[in-house]
C-alpha cells in the first residue's frame, strides 16, 4: 500500500510503498477515508523514528476483521481511539486505553498511522459511525474529543468567563464545549486573522490579536474582567507562564497545548493566585461516544473547521505548510 512515512528528523514526508497491514486478534483493519492532520503531529514529527507513519486523527471501513474483534463486520464504518492498549487490564476495560501500560500510540511511533491506504485499529477502541455522520465528521471526532476532555477537565462554572489561548483545532474544540457547557464569554487569542474569524462559528464571543494588543487589557474590557478559566491550546514555551500571569486569582489554567521542550513557569505568581494547574491529554473511549452523538444530532459545529483537503500526493506540501500556518486551520487527508 502506499502512505506517507517520515524519512528522518526535519525531512519532510515522502509517499512510499510499505507492507499492507493485517489485522491480528481483537483488531480490525481500515480502509482509510479521512484523516487529519494534527498539531501533535507537527510537535513530535522532529523526534519520531525514521519510517515512521504518522496520523492518528481518522474514520475508515473495516476491510478485515481479526478474531476476538466482538460484532465488527467488513463494511462498518468507525472512527477509533488511537492507541493498541492489552485490552484487559483496568484502564482498557475503563474506556481509557491511553493509560495503559502496554498501550502504543497509533501514528505517533507505536503504530503505523492513518497517512496511509489502511491502518490497524484496536477493536475495543472503535466506534461505529452513524449514517448521519460523514466519513469526514468521523476524522474530527478525534480532535473535537480532545476539547471535549479539556472543558471537563476544567469543570467550567456556569457563566464563566474563558479565555483560549490560540484558535487551532483544539482551541477551536475548546471554544465549541465551553459554549456547549455553559460559559458566559469565551475570547480567543490567536495571531492568524482567518482562525480569529473562524473561532466565532465555534462559539467565541470575540477575538483579541495578541500582536496588535495585549491579552489581559483587552479580555476585561471585552468580559468585564479577568478570565475564571484559561486554556492554553498551542504547546509553545513560555505560554504556560503566560496564562498564569492572565488567570484570575482562584482561577483554573488548563493545559491542553503539546510543549515538546523544556518549560520554565515561575510558581509564586500562581501560588499567591492560588490557581488551579491542570495538564489534560487525550481523552477517554466516552469522549468519543459524546462527540459522535452530537454530531449526529447536529448539535455542535464540526466541518467548519476543515480549511484544506487534499489526497495523499499533496499530503506532504501541506503538512509543511502547516508548520507555518496562515489560513489552514484543518487540513484533511481524503481517499
Amino acid at each position: 500500500m502506499r502512505a506517507a512515512v517520515l524519512p528522518g528528523s526535519g525531512e519532510p514526508l515522502q509517499i512510499r510503498e510499505v507492507p499492507d497491514p493485517q489485522a491480528g486478534k481483537g483488531q480490525l483493519v481500515l480502509r482509510v477515508q479521512s484523516a487529519g492532520i494534527c498539531g501533535t503531529d507537527l510537535h513530535m514529527a522532529p523526534i519520531l523514528p525514521a519510517g515512521t507513519v504518522m496520523g492518528h486523527e481518522f474514520s475508515g471501513e473495516v476491510v478485515e476483521v481479526g478474531s476476538g474483534a466482538g460484532d465488527f463486520r467488513l463494511g462498518d464504518r468507525v472512527c477509533a481511539l488511537p492507541t493498541l492498549g492489552c485490552g484487559h487490564c483496568a484502564a482498557c476495560r475503563a474506556g481509557e486505553p491511553g493509560q495503559c501500560a502496554d498501550m502504543k500510540a497509533t501514528g505517533l511511533g507505536g503504530s503505523p498511522g492513518a497517512f496511509a491506504e489502511y491502518l490497524v485499529v484496536g477493536a475495543s477502541e472503535s466506534l461505529r459511525l452513524p449514517e448521519a455522520v460523514s466519513s469526514r465528521r468521523g476524522a474530527l471526532v478525534e480532535p473535537l474529543a480532545v476539547g471535549l476532555h479539556a472543558v471537563d477537565r476544567a469543570a467550567i462554572p456556569l457563566g464563566a468567563r474563558v479565555l483560549v489561548v490560540g484558535a487551532g483545532p483544539v482551541g477551536l474544540a475548546v471554544s465549541l464545549w465551553a459554549r456547549f457547557f455553559g460559559a458566559r464569554s469565551i475570547v480567543v487569542s490567536e495571531r492568524a486573522p482567518g482562525r480569529r474569524e473562524r473561532s466565532a462559528a465555534f462559539g467565541a464571543t470575540d477575538a483579541i490579536d495578541p500582536d496588535a494588543e495585549e491579552v489581559g487589557p483587552a479580555f476585561a474590557r471585552l468580559t468585564g474582567g479577568p478570565p475564571d478559566v484559561v486554556f492554553e491550546c498551542v504547546g509553545v514555551k513560555g505560554l504556560i507562564q503566560d496564562c498564569i500571569g492572565l488567570a484570575a486569582p482562584r482561577s483554573k489554567v488548563v493545559v491542553v497545548g503539546m510543549c515538546m521542550e523544556p518549560d520554565v513557569i515561575v510558581p509564586g505568581i500562581a501560588v499567591v493566585k492560588e490557581l488551579d494547574l491542570t495538564f489534560a491529554i487525550a481523552y477517554r473511549k466516552r469522549d468519543f461516544d459524546l462527540t459522535i452523538a452530537m454530531l449526529a444530532q447536529d448539535r455542535i459545529a464540526s466541518e467548519e473547521m476543515v480549511t484544506d483537503v487534499v489526497d495523499l500526493e499533496g499530503l506532504c506540501e501541506a503538512f509543511e505548510a502547516l508548520k507555518r500556518p496562515t489560513t489552514q486551520c484543518k487540513v484533511m487527508l481524503e481517499f
